[in-house]
């Protein structure tokens, strides 16, 4: 593994029950990189991002964050060496605050020394979090609700955020938005693997992409590369 490599996967194969999801994946992600992950629905995209957060364990293959062994480590092992994840649908604590969510992702002994330093990075990247502080999960709309949500991963003191379907039933506005923050946190030195079904979107805000079909990764490059790739050009644009 390269020095600049933050993330390796290594054919690995995961299953659901009886049911195999992955087959033989591999990947790598560098330190800063923002990286793509695409496919349709059932691609096997989302399962990619769980097994390495530790929710699924690979039944074949291994994964290596920072150069360490993690394929077998519980979640709360993970989120504490500094990988985030943040999940599909937002997941916010709709009775909690704002203020009481932020601070939830912040529970891991790698983190809590550095909650106001993070909470502050936090209001600094989405303003309107620090205005909406006192009030309920619920009463926020959908894209704050993903800020809320992106901002309770940051809370974790990542060096590598997982990020799944963060634009997914968004209006356009607010999908700028969201992508505008991910840039900022690039600036800050976070690496951002993102899992979206919106490829040309993919495409323009990632380094690199990951293609996936039926559990396996069938393409991967930069993106200028990608673009230009008469399977993709044909499969998602039409050409």
């Amino acid at each position: 593994m390269s020095p600049e490599t933050l993330l390796k996967v290594s054919n690995i194969d995961t299953f659901y029950g009886g049911i195999q999801a992955l087959w033989n994946v591999s990947l790598e992600v560098k330190s800063k990189e923002i990286v793509a992950l695409i496919g349709a629905n059932g691609s096997g995209k989302s399962t990619l991002l769980d097994t390495i957060s530790g929710l699924i364990q690979p039944a074949k293959g291994g994964i290596e964050f920072e150069g360490k062994n993690i394929t077998t480590l519980n979640p709360f092992q993970i989120v504490a060496l500094g990988i985030s994840h943040v999940p599909e649908g937002r997941r916010v604590f709709p009775d909690l605050s704002v203020l009481d969510n932020l601070i939830l992702g912040s529970y891991n002994r790698t983190s809590r020394p550095k909650k106001e330093q993070n909470l502050n990075m936090v209001y600094e990247l989405f303003p309107i979090l620090e205005e909406r502080k006192n009030q309920l999960g619920k009463t926020l709309s959908g894209g704050e609700q993903q800020m809320l949500a992106l901002g309770r991963g940051l809370m974790s003191n990542p060096k590598l955020m997982l990020l799944d379907e963060m634009s997914l039933g968004l209006a356009p506005i607010v999908i700028n938005n969201v992508y505008r923050a991910l840039r900022k946190i690039r600036e800050k030195g976070i690496t951002i693997l993102f899992v979206e079904q919106n490829v040309r979107r993919s495409l323009e805000e990632a380094d690199r992409a990951c293609i996936m079909e039926a559990g396996r990764v069938v393409l991967s490059g930069d993106v200028t590369d990608l673009r230009e790739e008469e399977e993709v050009k044909k499969a998602y644009f039409g050409i």
